[in-house]
This record gives structure tokens, C-alpha cells and sequence, in this order.
């Protein structure tokens, strides 16, 4: 929008009128100087201008940020160095350990709670253990998922057991029949002969805290059957199995025939028969 302006020179006399658009002083070609009058219109529009300027505020810029960022993680390390070594210095190897255990905690513990305990039966003994085999046995069990005739998936368990086999007699089948006592005769001193029923494998067990399942493997994208408990119940029969097996072949019994014999001769010694004769009856067979 155009305003129309009147222009005086020094003198205070008018020149011309000519037209303007803005608020400037512009020289006169006659020598003087003419004042303009702004317009309302480019008032408003300046004022409007100041009041966005003095409502915008100056943004701060990346490289503004980063810079502070760098600062307060340089200084959140300074104090980590500063407090890891003030413990370390007044700690030493305390200090250390508390900071293992911090980024490698311990797996939590398991707990049980076995409140009740009922007695079944007390069952007295008289066997008499004259042999003991500890053994290992290292047992392979396997279970194969199926698809009409076509396996499509086997799980294999290897299961380390260790056990121990115990020989011995059972006292409690001695009678008067086992016992015979001969008197004494001209120049012969009296004389006992006693008679041990055969031995047997008395028990055989695990020992669940040495044995342990080493591999558990369900085969390509675990397509075998999971069948852990059942595999590994299989597993300990077995190897319970294998275990008696091969006591019985490395002569469990025969040892504790030997040993039955020594036993009893140190036992029925000190009762003053000189003439003392142990005889221990063969076994069937080891079972």
C-alpha cells in the first residue's frame, strides 16, 4: 500500500509531494532532506514480526548436545574410577570378589522342605558284609520319534552312574545244624567245626550324588521325543544292571567267601577252641 508524503526543505518550504512505502529519511535533489511518515500497516507488520522474534527461542544445536553428553558420561566414569578405587584401596581382594559377584551372580538356591517323616517298619539285620565293589558304568538310551515306518527324530541320553555291591552271608540261617562240636579224646584237644551258609549279593545301589546324566541331546531342531525322566530312569536300571553283572564276573562272591571265613575265625578264637575248622558253602550262582 502507497501513502502519499509531503517533503520541506531546509528553508520549511514545500518541494513536491511524491508517493513512498516505507519510513525513510531520502535526500532531496534540491539539496535538503524530506521526512517520511511510515504507514500504519507497516507498524503492524514490524510489530508482529517483534513480538514472533521475542517469542521464538534459539535452539540449542547438535553439536551443542553431544558436547554435553560427552561431559556428564566423562564425569558418571570419573566417579565409577574414583569410588572402584577408593575400595579397592581400602579393600583389596573383598573389593574385587564384590565386583564378580555384581556382573556374574549366583544361581539362586534351591530349597526343600520335608516336615513329615512317617516310620513304615524297623527291620532288624544280622548280615554279615564281607565284600564291597564300587563300579562306574557309562550308559547310552535313545528314543526315536516316528512317522508312520520313517524316524524323523531321535533323542539320545548318556547317563555315568557309580554303585556299589554288597556280598556277605545272612547270619540269621545259622543254626544247630551249622555248629558241631567235637570232645575232647586221648591227646586230642576238643574241636569245633562250623558251617556258613553260602554268600550272596546283599545289596546293590547308585550313588545319585556321583552319578550324573553327561548329554542330552534331542537331535536336529529338536525333533526327538523329550523324554528326559523317562530316559533317565532307563538309564540308572540299567546301569544298576550292568553294575551286578560285573561284580558277578569279577568274583564278588568268592571274596566274600574268603572274607566270611577270616571273619568268623577271629570271632570264635578267643572262645579257647584251638581246633577250629570254618567251612563256607558254595554259591548257586551270583544273582
Amino acid at each position: 500500500m502507497c501513502t502519499q508524503h509531503r517533503t520541506f526543505n531546509t528553508t520549511g518550504r514545500i518541494n513536491r509531494s511524491f508517493f513512498t512505502t516505507d519510513a525513510r529519511i531520502i535526500p532531496n535533489v534540491l539539496g535538503g532532506f524530506m521526512f517520511t511518515r511510515p504507514s500504519r500497516v507497516a507498524n503492524r507488520s514490524r510489530s508482529r514480526k517483534t513480538d514472533k522474534q521475542k517469542n521464538q527461542r534459539p535452539r540449542p544445536s547438535n553439536l551443542r548436545i553431544w558436547s554435553m553428553l560427552s561431559m556428564a558420561l566423562f564425569g558418571g566414569g570419573l566417579i565409577v574410577a574414583s569410588v572402584a578405587g577408593y575400595g579397592l584401596w581400602r579393600t583389596g581382594d573383598q573389593f574385587m570378589e564384590g565386583v564378580k559377584l555384581m556382573f556374574n551372580p549366583q544361581p539362586p538356591e534351591d530349597k526343600v522342605d520335608a516336615r513329615t517323616l512317617v516310620v513304615n517298619q524297623v527291620q532288624g539285620a544280622s548280615e554279615l558284609t564281607t565284600a564291597i565293589f564300587s563300579m562306574e558304568a557309562v550308559v547310552p538310551t535313545e528314543s526315536n520319534r516316528t512317522v508312520g515306518n520313517y524316524v524323523i527324530g531321535q533323542t539320545n541320553l548318556l547317563y555315568i552312574a557309580h554303585g556299589e555291591v554288597r556280598a556277605g552271608i545272612d547270619l540269621a540261617s545259622i543254626n544247630e545244624d551249622n555248629i558241631q562240636v567235637i570232645d575232647a579224646a586221648e591227646g586230642i584237644a576238643p574241636s569245633l567245626v562250623v558251617t556258613l551258609p553260602a554268600p550272596k549279593i546283599l545289596d546293590s545301589k547308585l550313588d545319585l550324588t556321583r552319578s550324573k546324566v553327561y548329554d542330552y541331546d534331542r537331535g536336529f531342531l529338536s525333533l526327538g521325543p523329550d523324554r528326559a525322566p523317562e530316559l533317565q530312569s532307563l538309564a540308572q536300571q540299567e546301569a544298576l544292571n550292568r553294575i551286578r553283572e560285573g561284580a558277578c564276573e569279577e568274583g564278588i562272591l568268592t571274596m566274600a567267601s574268603e572274607r566270611a571265613e577270616v571273619t568268623m575265625r577271629q570271632l570264635i578264637t578267643p572262645l579257647g577252641y584251638n581246633n577250629l575248622t570254618i567251612q563256607v558253602t558254595e554259591p548257586d550262582g551270583c544273582s
